[in-house]
């Protein structure tokens, strides 16, 4: 639920204020609180448990295409990481992905330099392997601008400039799973 600096419900209204913006709706969002998957940089998630949360929510909602962060979590973030963990673990045991149409896309991490150039990675990014390339217009980057200041409890200083020069507020480049 986002609750590291206590905050939870404040990260939750966030979140819904974000997705709303984002023309998705609350009852599509669902947010897990558990005790074994504490908001915690530091802590990767039980495996086996995030997969069945995960599986759970697919099915559940009849979902077809999962994005998510690959092997480095974008961030380096250990939450981030076993998101990628448990989806790869879900997609790749027999009888995983509740249907056979459900695709996983990961969010490719760049370094430093590429992650904060902004639209000029396009250059790099239309070079390198990649199967799917989103770049994104000036009106949808606004609103990803707009849905990221939603969460207010949750930009510090350096998120400002995430905002203003990130890569990822314009380009995003992914690979299926």
């Amino acid at each position: 639920s986002g609750n590291y600096y206590n905050q939870g419900e404040i990260r939750k209204k966030e979140l819904e204020q974000s997705c709303f913006l984002l023309g998705i709706p609350a009852s599509d969002v669902t947010v897990i609180d558990h005790r074994d998957l504490p908001d915690n940089p530091a802590v990767e998630w039980d495996t086996q448990l995030l997969a069945s949360f995960v599986l759970e929510h697919i099915e559940a909602n009849n979902i077809n295409l999962v994005v998510t962060f690959d092997a480095g979590g974008v961030s380096g973030h250990a939450n981030h990481v076993s998101l990628h963990t448990a989806l790869r673990y879900s997609v790749c045991r027999p009888h995983g992905m509740p249907h056979r149409w459900c695709h996983v896309l990961v969010l490719e991490s760049v370094n430093l330099f590429r992650k904060y150039i902004s639209i000029l990675d396009v250059l790099f990014s239309c070079l390198l392997p990649r199967d799917v390339l989103f770049i994104l217009t000036e009106e949808e980057t606004d609103q990803a601008r707009r849905a990221m200041r939603c969460h207010r409890s949750q930009l510090l200083w350096f998120r400002h400039i995430y905002l203003l020069c990130s890569r990822y507020m314009v380009i995003n480049s992914l690979r299926l799973l």
